[in-house]
């Protein structure tokens, strides 16, 4: 009669195995390197990744960060005047107060950035991506927003003073009380955008996209505004530019 296979040999046989597999896994950790992380600690340079780390008032200017990752990075009030920040991406960045004067930010990415009063004066912006960006009174006088994308942002109490808006998408965009004072708006696309007491006082809006009769009424222009065909100028305009008060309380004194 046959007999049953016998099992005294199967802890003999499993352990062997065990180990075999243990020391496989441990060469290939060896062999695999880990996930790279962000290492606040490294010297700026180009591709750095500084994600979610903590660089308030630092001296960054003039510094190389080219395509460097600054996902979520807090620059409150940190200086990076000329620095070089093409490609880079700084999603959900707090630029609070940062000052980013003459950078430059080539098809960067600043995707729901937030922060008061950041100053990109000079900067250039064209192909960056604004998208949801939450900049209140940010400075964008003479800056190059070519092409930029700022769709949905929100942007009120901005200047963009003699700023290069050709072709941005300013699209569903808060620009409530902006300054645009001597911008150029050809082709800007302005579909949905909150204009409410928007400066364009002189302004050439007659090559903008999306321009509505309900937006311009809301805006602050003059005489001198040049508005879209089929548009119609405001009987009277719903605020007083700021010149204009001056003047006017020249006289009342």
């Amino acid at each position: 009669m046959a007999r049953p296979p016998s099992h005294e040999t199967t802890p003999m046989t499993f352990v062997p195995r065990v180990l075999i597999l243990a020391c496989a896994v441990a060469f290939l950790a060896v062999l695999v390197p880990p996930p790279a992380q962000a290492a606040c600690g490294n010297r700026p340079g180009p591709g750095v990744d500084w994600s979610k780390c903590q660089k308030m008032r630092l001296k960054l200017s003039g510094e190389n960060l080219s395509k460097a990752t600054l996902v979520r990075v807090d620059l409150t009030a940190s200086d990076l005047k000329g620095a070089n920040l093409e490609g880079a991406n700084l999603a959900n960045a707090n630029l609070t107060r940062a000052r980013l004067q003459e950078a430059s930010l080539k098809g960067a990415n600043l995707s729901k950035a937030f922060g008061n009063r950041a100053d990109f004066s000079g900067a250039v912006l064209a192909g960056a991506r604004l998208a949801k960006a939450e900049l209140p009174r940010a400075n964008f006088d003479d800056a190059d927003l070519t092409a930029a994308v700022a769709s949905k942002a929100a942007l009120s109490r901005g200047s963009f003073k003699r700023a290069r808006l050709k072709g941005a998408d300013l699209s569903k965009t808060i620009l409530a009380r902006a300054d645009f004072t001597g911008a150029d708006l050809t082709e800007t696309d302005l579909s949905g955008a909150y204009i409410s007491q928007a400066h364009v006082a002189g302004v050439d809006l007659s090559r903008t996209k999306g321009l509505t009769q309900d937006q311009l009424e809301d805006a602050c222009g003059d005489d001198e505004t040049k508005l879209p065909p089929g548009l119609a100028r405001p009987a009277a305009w719903p605020c007083v530019i700021e010149n204009q008060m001056g003047a006017r309380s020249s006289a009342a004194s």
